[in-house]
C-alpha cells in the first residue's frame, strides 16, 4: 500500500478560469497556477489555507477590475 495523497484544498474550485471571457481569463489564470502550486507545495496547514483565501480575495478583486 502506498502513501495516501491528501485531497485538493476545496477552495481551489474558485480558482477555475475557463469558463470565463477570453480577457478575464487573462487575468484569472496566473491566480490559478500560484493557487495550484501553493496547495502542491506548501504543507498543510493553516498559514496554507490562508494563503489560498487572500489569494482567492486578491483574485476576485482583480477579476472584477477588469470589469469596472
Amino acid at each position: 500500500m502506498g502513501i495516501k495523497k491528501p485531497s485538493p484544498p476545496k477552495i481551489l474550485q474558485y480558482f477555475k478560469y475557463l469558463h470565463l471571457p477570453d480577457r478575464l481569463q487573462t487575468v484569472s489564470k496566473p491566480f490559478n497556477e500560484l493557487a495550484y502550486l501553493i496547495a502542491e507545495d506548501l504543507p498543510d496547514n493553516e498559514e496554507r489555507e490562508i494563503a489560498l483565501r487572500k489569494l482567492l480575495e486578491a483574485k476576485d478583486c482583480a477579476v472584477r477590475a477588469m470589469l469596472g
